[in-house]
């Protein structure tokens, strides 16, 4: 598993998972076209990132655009695509500046060639940083990861490296795209609804899932802190009583 520093105190979630939703809703209420309210939402990524990487969250993954978006209009994917391009040359710099390192995770190979090289190229830059990992999943959907990992597995049975009953839960893990990575502890859905939309289907088996009303180009700072003091009231037990979780604090 890859670290980025220590491991975070216990009230703080070492992985942030975020859905960014709400952005067209936002544009709407304001009348306003679609690609203004992803512009705004720009903002709110910075914010967030700035408060994860001061709290001591070791890993924000912020989900960009589903395999399922494809089906929005053309011209709303069109310019998304461009604000995606954009948005990377200008933000990778600034991610290098600060030691934070840029992961993508998802299909790529749907994208256009000039933004594949640019995903690349932000990468390349940040490679080497350890304060912080922020990850973007685009053209990701958590069934096409565990496919994905399930058929790198295949793969092993096929070639005679692995036994079908040696496969396990962890193997499986490890092979997702998240797999060297601490799973999301803190899954935060902005915009008012309450589905996890084919978001990192495995790895949320047992994060804590936090639901705000905000749309997302509204949830900045302090919402994000709200969010960071509402996960550390939590009691996270995965599967024991709550006397078992508190004798183990205790010992």
């Amino acid at each position: 598993m890859e670290k980025t520093k220590s491991a975070a105190s216990p009230a703080i979630p070492r992985h942030v998972a975020i859905i960014m939703d709400g952005n067209n809703r936002w544009a709407k209420k304001r009348l306003l076209p679609g690609v203004a309210g992803h512009k705004a939402g720009v903002d709110a990524v910075r914010a967030v990132i700035e408060v994860c990487a001061e709290a001591g969250v070791e890993v924000l993954t912020l989900f960009a655009f589903s395999s399922e978006n494809w089906q929005r209009p053309a011209d709303e994917v069109g310019a998304l695509m461009e604000l995606f391009l954009t948005a990377l040359r200008r933000e990778a710099k600034k991610l290098d500046e600060n030691d934070i390192r840029l992961r993508i995770i998802g299909d790529r190979t749907r994208f256009h060639p000039e933004l594949q090289a640019a995903m690349r190229e932000a990468e390349a830059l940040t490679a080497g940083h350890q304060r912080f990992i922020l990850q973007i999943a685009a053209n990701y959907g958590g069934q096409w990861d565990i496919v994905q990992a399930s058929q790198r597995l295949a793969r092993e049975v096929q070639a005679g490296h692995l036994q079908p009953e040696d496969i396990t839960a962890e193997l499986l893990q490890g092979c997702l795209v998240t797999g060297d990575l601490p799973l999301p502890d803190l899954c935060i859905r902005t915009g008012g609804e309450h589905r996890i939309s084919n978001f990192l289907l495995w790895q949320l088996a047992y994060a804590e899932l936090y639901f705000s009303d905000l749309f997302w180009p509204d949830f900045k700072h302090d919402a994000m802190r709200k969010a960071l003091a509402d996960f550390a009231t939590r009691q996270r037990r995965f599967g024991k009583t709550s006397e078992q979780v508190e004798a183990e604090a205790r010992a």
